[in-house]
């Protein structure tokens, strides 16, 4: 249930604060007055999209911010936990617009993104205006709603689930009798690539080995200077480094038979000349070793540049080809197996097909048994809403035997569409087809009270109800509302004194002039400003006692009925 609504700096509203009670919420005010703004301001929480153009003039940012009491939505709990926000038995919703475009969103205090918005805010508030008349006149819906009646959703989780695993198979047969044709040519290619990658003998880390074998033969040269003159200065030459090594550890030695404070040890310097001359050995061998061999240099060449043509057709280093090389020996072996594979798959399909078929026919059994009930429900409502002789059906286009020639789809097998004839002698028509706007808003609203037990939203938001009707009709609509507000919250924005009679709690919204700037506010009335605000939408400008007293009448009906 939403508690509580902040909206700042939104179009023509400066800064409103109002706390909303359970039950039937009417909002009224004049015409302009800024009530429609509250409802693009609470649309923003279910992930509408934001535009610049909805900030205040001469302000940088708009906020919108909702406080809900979701104690009772366990399942909207463990939601909010499995998404990583903080829970509790109360939900704070935040969305920030910026004219710089850095918009945010924020649940429970927590930096969110709009799809974990929406994905929150889908099961707290539906604004029933002209957008869910489209989803209700949109005949592909319709097979949700009924299957929300019904409860039916469980049965088809259990369907979709067969239908996807079917699917599967399907699309694994497809590609395997795709595979078949074109199975020797295929084969062929296979192969070639196999042996070739095969037949190049690679080693893991083999191009590294030969880049640095290439890098030693070109500059073979240089590093025979080096390591010759190296050698020469330690070892070879007159004066070496360790002929003068030599005359120091006798010096050192002569010195220590006359005086011991020496603290040098000879042990030490012999370990010292040691090592010496196994590095003046180890780079004789190794200048030994080296050579220039242009044939050599030749072939690390080729290698390099057959290896590079490989990793240019099967990935971009050697293990990639190497993996590749078992992918396609997978591959190669898939095709050696393809006839038996697609023999397995088409008995699992046989079997898949038969489970499916069952639960489809078992959903289709149900959903008609839910129809009948929801057009006697549906009946029920419209005719108390001025619409006596109105029939409603539920259309279906499905097969009804256990044939063969059955069209699956992820809901069924069913084609579900909502018909009704407003007038006795008018054939069914498609909900799409009704002229009335009034018709069409008594239509929806007797869906949304035969719904009402069913829908797990909190809080359903009524605007534009009140399109095209009037009268004795408007009060029943004004009861329904309230019917429907025994199971849910509602907000409902209206311009009819007979449905904001039945409120259980009334807003007006007044929009004013500050300085030189518009202002839009809502404030919560008593019961006396209730009963001005009833007289005002009975009789506009002129205010008479005659007036005022029809009103309290329609006060004192409403809470009796």
């Amino acid at each position: 249930m939403l508690t509580e609504l902040n909206i700042t700096n939104f179009a023509i509203i400066d800064e409103l604060k109002v706390s909303f009670s359970g039950g039937l919420n009417v909002i009224t005010g004049e015409t302009g007055a800024g009530k429609s703004i509250i409802i693009g301001a609470v649309s923003l929480l279910l992930g509408d999209r934001a535009s610049s153009d909805m900030i205040r003039s001469f302000e940088d940012s708009a906020l919108v911010e909702a406080l809900f009491d979701i104690g009772e939505k366990e399942e909207l709990r463990e939601k909010l936990q499995r998404m990583g926000f903080p829970g509790g038995d109360e939900l704070v919703l935040k969305r920030i617009v910026s004219r710089t475009g850095k918009n945010r969103v924020f649940i429970n205090g927590q930096l969110a993104n709009l799809s974990m918005l929406a994905a929150v805010s889908e099961s707290l508030i539906n604004i029933c205006g002209q957008h869910e008349h489209q989803v209700i006149l949109n005949a592909e819906n319709h097979i949700d709603i009924l299957d929300e009646f019904g409860g039916l959703f469980s049965l088809r989780s259990e369907y979709t689930e067969g239908y996807n695993a079917y699917q599967s198979l399907n699309e694994r047969i497809r590609d395997l009798l795709s595979l078949k044709k074109t199975r020797g040519e295929k084969e062929d290619f296979l192969r070639f690539q196999l042996r070739e990658i095969d037949d190049a003998g690679i080693g893991a880390g083999e191009d590294a080995d030969l880049l640095e074998e290439k890098k030693v033969l070109t500059h073979v040269r240089k590093l025979m200077d080096h390591a010759g003159k190296a050698h020469d200065v330690l070892y070879s030459r007159s004066g070496s480094i360790l002929e003068d090594i030599r005359g120091v550890i006798a010096h050192i030695r002569e010195i220590k038979k006359i005086d011991q404070r020496l603290g040098l040890s000879e042990q030490e310097l012999d370990t010292m000349y040691y090592q010496l001359e196994e590095a003046a050995l180890v780079l004789r061998d190794y200048e030994k070793s080296l050579s220039y061999d242009p044939a050599r240099l030749d072939a690390i060449d080729d290698r390099l540049e057959l290896l590079g043509r490989l990793k240019r057709k099967y990935g971009a280093t050697l293990e990639g080809i190497l993996k590749k090389r078992d992918d396609i020996a997978e591959e190669l072996k898939a095709i050696d197996s393809v006839d038996e594979e697609i023999e397995q798959i088409s008995e699992a399909i046989k079997l898949h097909r038969s489970k499916l078929l069952e639960k489809a026919h078992l959903l289709s059994r149900k959903r008609r048994e839910t129809a009948a009930v929801l057009r006697n429900a549906v009946e029920d409502e419209v005719h108390t809403l001025r619409m006596e002789k109105a029939t409603f059906e539920v259309m279906f286009k499905s097969p009804v035997d256990d044939g063969e020639d059955v069209s699956f789809n992820s809901k069924g097998i069913d084609e579900v569409e909502f018909y009704l004839s407003t007038n006795v002698g008018e054939s069914l028509k498609q909900l799409n087809r009704i002229a009335s706007g009034g018709e069409l808003s008594r239509i929806i609203l007797a869906l949304k009270k035969v719904l009402a037990k069913t829908g797990s939203v909190g809080t359903i938001i009524f605007d534009e109800v009140d399109s095209g009707i009037g009268g004795a009709t408007a009060e029943d609509v004004g009861r329904k509302l309230k019917d429907v507000s025994e199971h849910h919250q509602i907000l409902c924005i209206t311009h009819l004194p007979q449905i904001a009679c039945f409120g259980s709690r009334h807003y007006r919204v007044v929009k004013t002039v500050s300085g030189e700037r518009t202002v839009a506010s809502v404030e919560a009335l008593s019961e006396n400003d209730r009963l001005d605000e009833i007289t005002r939408m009975l009789g506009g400008a002129e205010l008479t006692k005659k007036t005022r007293e029809h009103a309290r009448e329609m006060l004192e009906l409403s809470r009796s009925k």
